[in-house]
């Protein structure tokens, strides 16, 4: 018998029978084959994440991969037996963000996989097959659940629009650090730096193409092109604006907690830098990250640690939680 979990409020879940969703016109039903826990899940199941982007009773899970079983009407036949990738973010299709592309900016509201609506911690996981993206048949889906949050991250590396030749820099060297360091290789810098709290993800960074390491209270250098922030503190964006060139870009993907001191205005204009943010992945984030999965720019697989069922739910959602720097990408396999 198949199963998912189901947090009924913060604290409190349950592993329930799961009985597939017959997916309707313009759907999908995907045999999910792995499924990634990140820090909002965590949020879900301790009840902090901010009100409006969480509905209980909930099934987790926005990170995940598998194979398309059936679709509903009005989407082509041969999506079925493909493997594929799924947007989170819900969107309306006709408001003015919409038609840009913009998607994660909806005025329609959040909805998102895996916090409003049922996510993949479940034997399958029915979706709107708009939001489906085909990976290549020889693809990796353990490496492929990681493709969310590269997502996020592709959605950053675009915005940086780092150029051959430039110095780039990453700070943070968690799950999106470390996606950061390998989409910015692939744009062929001049340097390489990442700077981390510790030393532990060192030999990493330098595998995925870093050509420096430093823990953020070594001396910095101001004299780099671009910035991509991964760490989520306030203290990090200021680190990252910090490496900064004059008229320099920064990218934060980030959220620092409520009332932290963060950035200075003032420097931000004296100097001129420009500054972006994301805030979860476009269609166009996602298409680049399929893309360069598949042409081996991007390897998700070392990031993982851990790989448990579903039945495991609550130990996972600790490690996630304990800060061992022994643990890093925490899967779990339906």
């Amino acid at each position: 018998m198949s199963t998912a979990v189901v947090v009924e409020a913060p604290g409190a879940h349950r592993l329930v029978p799961h009985d597939p969703v017959v997916p309707g016109p313009g759907e999908a039903l995907v045999g999910v084959h792995a499924v990634g826990i990140c820090g909002s899940d965590r949020e879900v199941y301790q009840g902090n994440r901010p009100e409006g982007y969480v509905r209980y009773p909930l099934t987790p899970g926005h990170e995940w991969s598998g194979t398309v079983r059936a679709v509903g009407a009005g989407v082509p036949e041969g999506l079925v037996g493909r493997k594929v990738v799924g947007e989170g973010f819900r969107n309306c299709q006709v408001c003015d963000r919409c038609h840009a592309g913009e998607t994660t900016l909806c005025t329609a509201g959040y909805e998102e996989t895996g916090f409003t609506r049922p996510g993949a911690m479940a034997a399958t996981l029915t979706l709107p097959a708009r939001l489906l993206h085909v990976l290549p048949e020889d693809a990796d889906l353990t490496a492929a659940a990681l493709l969310e949050p590269a997502a996020c991250v592709a959605a950053a590396a675009l915005k940086a629009n780092a150029r051959p030749g430039e110095r780039v820099a990453v700070v943070g060297t968690g799950t999106l650090g470390m996606f950061a360091v390998q989409f910015l290789k692939a744009a062929s810098p001049a340097e390489l730096l990442v700077v981390g709290s510790g030393t532990d993800r060192e030999a990493l960074s330098r595998r995925f193409g870093a050509t420096g390491f430093r823990t953020k209270d070594q001396e910095l250098t101001p004299d780099f092109d671009v910035v991509v922030e991964t760490a989520g503190s306030a203290s990090a964006a200021r680190t990252a604006a910090s490496l900064l060139r004059r008229g320099g870009r920064l990218v934060l993907t980030g959220i620092p907690a409520p009332g932290a001191e963060g950035l200075d205005p003032t420097d931000l204009v004296v100097r001129q830098l420009e500054v972006h943010t994301v805030f979860g992945a476009p269609p166009d984030a996602w298409a680049h990250t399929v893309r360069v999965f598949g042409a081996g720019l991007l390897d998700p697989l070392p990031l993982v640690t851990h790989e448990l069922p579903l039945a495991e739910f609550s130990q996972a959602i600790e490690l996630v939680g304990a800060g061992d720097p022994k643990v890093g990408k925490v899967l779990l396999r339906p």
